[in-house]
């Protein structure tokens, strides 16, 4: 409730009062537009937050400042007016003023019913809403008579043990205070701040005269929008209803008149043809004037039109990006507006099927919506099965308690993933982004048993294998069967608007990209490059994962380099393709990462097809597999750690790189990144090897070709040590993933369990995995980067873990002097539209 002090309590809305809708409201200051405009909207009256707060602490408003404007015995309709209609409010209160004479005055000019009519809606949202009365004990007859109006009277008193009021001042002050107080009780506050308003969001309200709409004549209220709330495209939406009043023609559509020419009734156009008219020239008006597509609310009393309020029409994530795109090319307002007025991640919403919004949900769980989008399949438990299904062409979605890199396979199968446990960077959550799938996980309300093949949902309801479901990755449920779909579509309109945000963006953005499927879905959606391959995820090909399995096995360095010889086509290949897809675009490829034991079964059933493939006894793989395991693999042998102690690795994927850059034919730079770095010595000796690999290339091959060398910065003492580091590092990556894991000391695939405690108890803002942590984590990437620079003024800096698609992060980074972000394919628009509006809020800052 900033800055109400400097305004009035109560003001007369006209062309030239002193009023701001952050004072009064979005409605208050849309009447005074109105207004201006020289629409016919009625007297109108405004207070302020200010006002409104007061009243609901208990003290008394002076009606002297509200009541003299509307003349003697009015008739008076009160209507929120917050900062953002969005944020709901009290619904407004009509025909404030009717009493027993007004009932009688009104029977002799506008018909018995008409006057009925209004004394009885009145009498009963006055019983319902201020005085709190049973809303059973009133009758809503469908033709009031006198008799009823007499009859719900007597109810009010019998209810409250007083008689209806008959002053409109008491009325009014009853209204007023009322709205007030509903506006900040615990319900309201928390329901809107649900909605996304600030705790203390104030509340501004509107007193105008009424535009009666029932009576004699031509009467009638009805609203009507000049574009589709759908899509966004030119089209007349709205109703028309006789003998009404407020929004009476949306609620009751039985009886309501279309607005054009329509062969399936009557129009409102046909039976008001000025009128509609004079709609039509208000809707240029205000779209020209407001800059916005507008929803205009409107009354006819005997043939006369009045405006009663204007609202930004409602509208799906499509029309918004089509209505804001049109307004900027009929040069209404400016690309930047353009760009301001669309949620980033309002965009992901259009790259995936989403549930159709009015769909019934039959809820089995909730979980943490890990990646967006809807789809509906059967149940599988295993990756096998879900090849199995794929295979049959039947849809599937992959049930898991968790999943690993063994699950690749199947997740590439399946139309979605469910699992029981982890978070927003878990492997489940960051492949199934990566792959543009449907992905709900750290559903802990459900139950997986994977012998019995079951799952037991949140009211204990069984479903087995082969049951359909529906995953709403968008927000984190999974429905009961086959649920109401609705299609994505990327237009010419979202487009447009990207294309508008690349001209305007200063930082760059990369895709994570692991095949050579993603990288296409990356060049797809702009991508200026890929910022991370992860790639151990061209070894859980099933042709390759039995060569891997056989170097882990390998009793000599003689041995891993036989199968190392045979994995070296393989990733070059890859890396080929690779390189052929993104057309001399940067791309960055990180070397082995997780340890050793990720690649081999961990069931009985697993072991024994591998003992078999290996041609070895069970015993000997058991002994080997137990000697792999470690007690926290993810902090024991792996990334740089395997590099070091098993160089061969890193020599062959270094020289798979090399090779393909020059095979691929295109001007390929390739970046190459060591994962997992603690100490400078670390990469002092990777590097030598890499650098040996890369001239031993260069002979053999007799062609040059040219790469940098960088680190992926994923532990605190790699960011402490960023000046170190950056001596033999071109780049500095920054994992964002593992660093706030390290930094925190959560499991990044177990958090999920008690995060949602954590945050409502306030112990964290927001899940540190799902919003980039500015404060611990954010000082890390702050020093690094500012300890790498000085030591290396021309080092590239980027974030390549999951927090480079949100656009809070981006905005922080960007702060910070990042060169670029990368994130999941999927991600890029939103990553490209958020970089955009940074780039102009600082413009518009400065």
């Amino acid at each position: 409730m900033q800055n109400n002090q400097t305004f009035a309590p109560v003001v007369l809305v006209t062309n030239t009062a002193p009023m701001t809708a952050a004072a009064y409201g979005g409605r208050a200051k849309c009447a005074q537009r109105l207004i201006r405009l020289d629409m016919p909207v009625p007297t109108t009256v405004a207070l302020s937050f200010k006002a409104v707060h007061d009243l609901a602490q208990g003290h008394a408003l002076d009606l002297g400042l509200v009541l003299p404007h509307f003349g003697a015995a009015p008739l008076l309709s009160v209507r929120p007016s917050s900062g953002s209609p969005d944020w709901g409010g009290p619904g407004a209160i009509l025909n404030i003023g009717m009493n027993d004479r007004k009932f009688s005055e009104l029977c002799e000019s506008h018909g018995e019913t008409a006057a009925a009519t209004l004394y009885l809606r009145f009498i009963n949202a006055y019983a319902t809403h201020v005085a709190r009365l049973d809303p059973d004990a009133f009758d809503d007859p469908e033709t009031p008579t006198a008799g009823d109006v007499m009859k719900a009277l007597t109810t009010y008193c019998d209810e409250a043990d007083e008689p209806f009021p008959q002053e409109v001042d008491v009325q009014l002050a009853h209204v007023l205070r009322s709205m007030a107080r509903a506006w900040e009780g615990t319900s309201a506050r928390l329901l809107r701040q649900a909605k996304g308003a600030p705790a203390d969001a104030g509340l501004g309200l509107v007193v105008q005269a009424m535009a009666i709409g029932v009576g004699r004549g031509e009467c009638g209220s009805g609203v009507i929008q000049f574009a589709s709330s759908d899509t966004g495209l030119p089209e007349i939406h709205g109703r028309y209803l006789r003998q009404s009043q407020g929004r009476e023609a949306l609620d009751r559509q039985v009886g309501s008149l279309y607005l054009t020419k329509d062969p399936r009734g009557p129009s409102f156009e046909e039976t008001c043809p000025e009128a509609f008219k004079q709609l039509l020239d208000y809707s240029v008006l205000a779209r020209q004037r407001l800059r916005e597509e507008m929803q205009i609310e409107f009354t006819l009393e005997s043939g006369k039109l009045a405006i009663l309020d204007a609202v930004r029409i409602v509208r799906s994530s499509s029309a918004a990006v089509h209505i804001a795109v049109d307004l900027a090319r009929d040069g209404i307002i400016p690309r930047e507006d353009a760009l301001m007025r669309v949620d980033p991640k309002a965009l992901s919403e259009l790259l995936h099927r989403q549930v159709a919004p009015n769909a019934p949900r039959s809820v089995l769980a909730k979980g943490i919506a890990a990646s967006p989008g809807a789809a509906t399949g059967k149940i599988v438990f295993t990756a096998s099965d879900a090849q199995a299904s794929a295979a049959r062409g039947e849809a599937a979605v992959l049930v898991r308690r968790e999943t690993g890199p063994e699950d690749i396979r199947g997740m590439h199968s399946v139309v979605a993933v469910l699992t029981e446990r982890g978070g927003v960077t878990s492997h489940a959550a960051v492949i199934g982004r990566g792959l543009g799938l449907p992905c709900v996980v750290g559903a802990s309300d459900m139950r997986i048993d994977g012998q019995k093949k079951t799952v037991i949902g949140r009211n204990q309801q069984i479903l087995r294998e082969g049951d359909v479901i529906t995953v709403d990755g968008t927000h984190g449920e999974v429905l009961v069967g086959h649920v109401e779909t609705v299609e994505a579509g990327l237009n010419t309109a979202v487009t447009t608007l990207l294309g508008w945000a690349d001209e305007l963006r200063d930082i760059g953005i990369r895709a994570n990209a692991d095949t050579p499927r993603d990288a296409q879905t990356a060049k797809n959606f702009m991508a200026d490059g890929i910022g991370l391959c992860r790639s151990e995820h061209m070894f859980f090909e099933a042709d390759r994962l039995t060569v891997m399995r056989e170097m882990i096995f390998a009793e000599n360095e003689a041995d891993r380099a036989a199968s190392l010889e045979r994995l070296l086509p393989m990733q070059r290949a890859d890396f080929t393709e690779l390189f052929q897809i993104m057309e001399g675009r940067p791309v960055c490829i990180r070397l082995l990462d997780p340890p050793l034991h990720e690649f081999l079964p961990a069931d009985r059933s697993g072991l024994r097809d591998l003992a078999e493939a290996l041609s070895l006894p069970l015993s000997r793989v058991t002994e080997r597999v137990e000697q792999l395991s470690e007690y926290n693999p993810m902090l024991g042998l792996r990334g740089v750690r395997l590099g070091i102690t098993v160089p061969e690795i890193y020599e062959m994927q270094a020289r798979a790189i090399f090779e393909a850059a020059i095979d691929s034919g295109v001007d390929a730079s390739p970046e190459i990144m060591i994962p997992l770095v603690s100490a400078c010595r670390e990469v002092e000796l990777v590097k030598a090897r890499i650098d040996a690999a890369a001239a031993a290339v260069r002979v053999e091959r007799g062609q040059s070709f040219s790469y940098s060398l960088g680190v992926m910065v994923e532990t605190p003492r790699a960011a402490l040590r960023a000046g170190e580091i950056a001596a033999y590092s071109q780049f500095l990556s920054f994992g964002t993933n593992d660093l706030t894991q390290m930094t925190y000391g959560l499991s990044r695939d177990d958090a999920g369990r008690f995060m949602s405690s954590y945050v409502q108890q306030g112990v964290y803002e927001e899940d540190p995995f799902h919003r980039l942590d500015k404060e611990g984590v954010g000082e890390l990437l702050t020093l690094g980067a500012e300890r790498g620079r000085a030591a290396r003024p021309e080092v590239v800096l980027s974030i390549c873990g999951e927090h480079g698609g949100d656009p809070e992060a981006i905005a922080f980074i960007r702060q910070c002097g990042f060169t670029y972000v990368s994130c999941s394919p999927f991600r890029v628009p939103v990553a490209r539209l958020a970089a955009a509006q940074c780039a102009i809020a600082d413009k518009i800052k400065n």
